[in-house]
């Protein structure tokens, strides 16, 4: 019998699927990720002093400028590190496996991406016609600096793909066949991260949910399609939006050309538009899953 897509995306991880194994991939994973952003503050202090390493915090915390924001993006490649590491020595198989056929990956993340910008596009022309936004950095300097924060889009989506829809999705795929299991628990972990309600206020449960419908999606398009490319290229294309071009304020603004007039903690509009979001991505999954075949 031929098999599926998501079989031959699983395989690798048949060879030690023992549950018992993901807990310390998982610890190495999390380990991993706060490491390398100790490292970054502990290179801040030996460089200059406990104020500068202070800053440096601060700034991760509160990313409103460019320099913020590509530092906190910069922090990803400890969380990547993480399920390379924990594949390799955890479960003997290669970083590679995480992500399936490297002609699919980038051909999969090349559609994903254009399809979910052009939905999305349209969805901020139909925003444009009930809000102003306000210009956040001069566009000269926002060129500038586009090439380094792309790449750091890329690695931040990446590292959370990795994890989410690679690591977690092919090891409980591997040991469970229902995808109550193999795609619902990665997706409620990948909104449980998101729960911020210092940052979200009385919105946090709408970003949990809308995160969790995007890690749905973006599961659902990796068992499809047998490979990260997908749902790598969706992710990458909705950050470059939600951090590149329009940001909200209160979130990742630093290098975004455009915030909003309203900030993540409205209880006003943002909860109608919120829901309007989560309908675009519906749209945009369908239309990626349309075009991208097994």
């Amino acid at each position: 019998m031929k098999k599926t897509p998501f079989e031959r995306y699983v395989q690798s991880a048949r060879r030690k699927p023992q549950l018992w194994r993901l807990v310390p991939g998982v610890v190495l994973i999390v380990a991993c990720a706060f490491l390398w952003i100790g490292g970054l503050l502990g290179a801040a202090w030996l460089i200059g002093d406990v104020d500068r390493a202070l800053i440096f915090a601060t700034e991760l915390s509160r990313p409103v400028t460019p320099r913020a924001v590509l530092i906190l993006l910069s922090t990803f490649i400890g969380m990547a590190l993480g399920p390379v590491l924990a594949v390799w020595l955890i479960h003997g198989r290669s970083a590679a496996s995480l992500f399936g056929p490297r002609v699919r990956v980038l051909r999969d993340f090349a559609a994903a991406a254009g399809i979910v910008l052009a939905v999305y596009g349209i969805g901020i022309a139909l925003w444009l016609t009930m809000y102003q936004p306000e210009l956040n950095l001069a566009p000269s300097r926002w060129l500038l600096l586009l090439p380094l924060a792309l790449i750091g889009v890329a690695i931040q989506t990446g590292a959370e793909e990795m994890i989410f829809r690679g690591y977690l999705m092919q090891q409980l795929g591997a040991r469970f066949a229902s995808p109550l299991v193999w795609l619902l628990l990665p997706a409620l972990a990948f909104g449980a991260v998101h729960y911020d309600p210092g940052t979200a206020g009385v919105n946090v449960w709408l970003v949990v949910v809308s995160a969790t419908l995007f890690g749905l999606a973006a599961g659902d398009l990796t068992a499809k399609t047998g490979s990260l490319g997908a749902a790598w290229g969706f992710h990458f294309a909705n950050n470059v939006i939600a951090i590149l071009i329009l940001a909200t304020k209160g979130t990742i603004t630093g290098m975004a050309l455009f915030v909003t007039p309203y900030a993540v903690d409205d209880a006003g509009p943002l909860r109608l538009l919120m829901f309007g979001d989560m309908g675009m991505l519906l749209v945009a999954w369908m239309l990626v899953r349309r075009a991208l075949r097994p």
